[in-house]
């Protein structure tokens, strides 16, 4: 007759293979759309640097300009309130967060 404990015992086994294989899956396979290095304008150059960056990554430095200049709008922090090295990039003065992405992408090229 077979006990809980001796159940959960074959069962902890079944488990730890999945986690190899998940990370040999990850470690082996090119990097995604996410991953992949991008060569950012001169005009966001100027913000992030004109290495290959990754897009998250490039994002990230653009927030970190926003914040260290503090250019979010108080009353609505979805609203960017551009300087004038995001007004290059934007095209606008005034841009939503979700908008942002979208500017970024023109320009990053592959």
């Amino acid at each position: 007759m077979a006990t809980k404990t001796t159940e959960k015992k074959a069962a902890a086994p079944k488990s730890a293979p999945k986690k190899e294989t998940a990370t040999k899956a990850a470690s082996g396979t090119k990097p995604n759309a996410l991953q992949q290095p991008l060569k950012p304008s001169p005009e966001l150059a100027a913000i992030v640097g004109d290495k290959p960056l990754p897009r998250g990554e490039v994002v990230s430095k653009v927030w970190e300009h926003i914040k260290k200049h503090n250019l979010q709008n108080p009353e609505n922090k979805r609203e960017i309130v551009a300087d004038d090295k995001l007004k290059k990039i934007f095209g606008k003065d005034k841009c939503s967060m979700f908008e942002m992405n979208k500017h970024l992408a023109a320009h990053l090229k592959s």
